[in-house]
């Protein structure tokens, strides 16, 4: 894609474990000349390879170490060091505090600590962290997920920008974080402590005055369309359900066209 576009591809959104047609959390940013693998849910690497090659990701951010969000790093780390692909090692990952001796944890078969460090460049993320990643800047806030380290990201780049909520309660992070962004990714996993429901999710992105809304990881009991329903009742703008396959170009908040959004070639999602 070229330099000056913002995409975003929805590589799964259900929660808390896949479904046949839908993977766990994950997301393929592109823009800026470069690809981010936003959050690592279960499933997610096999839906990835539907658009790039692992070797072709330039960057990991991760939310959180929930395993809907994370878990497929372990098999991405299998891939990276022994599937004999052509690339620059270490794939530089933004997580949070812990994630290095989390992946060792379970990738370690002995004594001797798992190479983690030889698959990923590990960066741990902090509230206000920025980084740059070829030509997209990655701004992330610490958010509220019941007391464990979690993060919500924005991404910009040549005047574009989307903001992802990770998974959190709604609190003033997070709306200072999406404020008057083009495309808002919130959670709507259910009104819990820890998470948006999809109402809460609309007076998040109301708060924020942000241009569209597109509402993610719908909780179990929810169908995804009441979802969108729940949050265009509260959110003035654009409403759209961040289905399985789902392509978003982010486009300039001046511009009020919907959302928008094409299926993958060949997704079955």
């Amino acid at each position: 894609m070229s330099g000056g576009a913002l995409r975003i591809t929805v590589l799964g959104s259900a929660t808390p474990f896949p479904r046949p047609d839908n993977a766990c959390s994950g997301y393929l940013v592109e823009g800026g000349g470069v690809r981010v693998w936003v959050d690592a849910g279960t499933g997610t690497l096999g839906a990835l390879q539907e658009h790039v090659g692992l070797g072709e990701v330039d960057a990991v951010w991760i939310s959180h170490l929930h395993a809907d969000h994370s878990a497929d790093l372990l098999t991405a780390f299998y891939g990276l060091l022994y599937a004999g692909l052509d690339l620059l090692l270490p794939v530089p990952l933004f997580g949070p505090p812990g994630t290095a001796d989390r992946l060792a944890d379970f990738l370690s078969n002995g004594p001797d600590r798992s190479p983690v460090e030889e698959a990923f460049a590990i960066e741990e993320l902090y509230d206000g962290h920025v980084v740059r990643v070829g030509g997209l800047t990655l701004r992330s806030r610490a958010v509220e997920h019941g007391g464990l380290p979690a993060f919500a990201l924005r991404v910009e780049a040549d005047g574009r920008s989307l903001v992802y909520s990770g998974d959190c309660e709604p609190c003033p992070a997070l709306v200072e974080l999406a404020r008057e962004c083009d495309l808002f990714v919130c959670e709507a996993d259910g009104g819990v402590p820890g998470h948006h429901s999809a109402a809460q999710a609309g007076r998040s992105a109301a708060a924020a005055g942000v241009g569209r809304l597109l509402v993610t990881h719908v909780g179990p009991g929810t169908d995804p369309a009441d979802a969108v329903a729940q949050a265009a009742a509260e959110f003035p703008g654009d409403v759209a359900h961040a289905a399985p396959g789902l392509r978003c170009e982010v486009v300039m908040r001046r511009s009020r066209t919907p959302i928008r959004t094409t299926r993958s070639p060949g997704s079955s999602r």
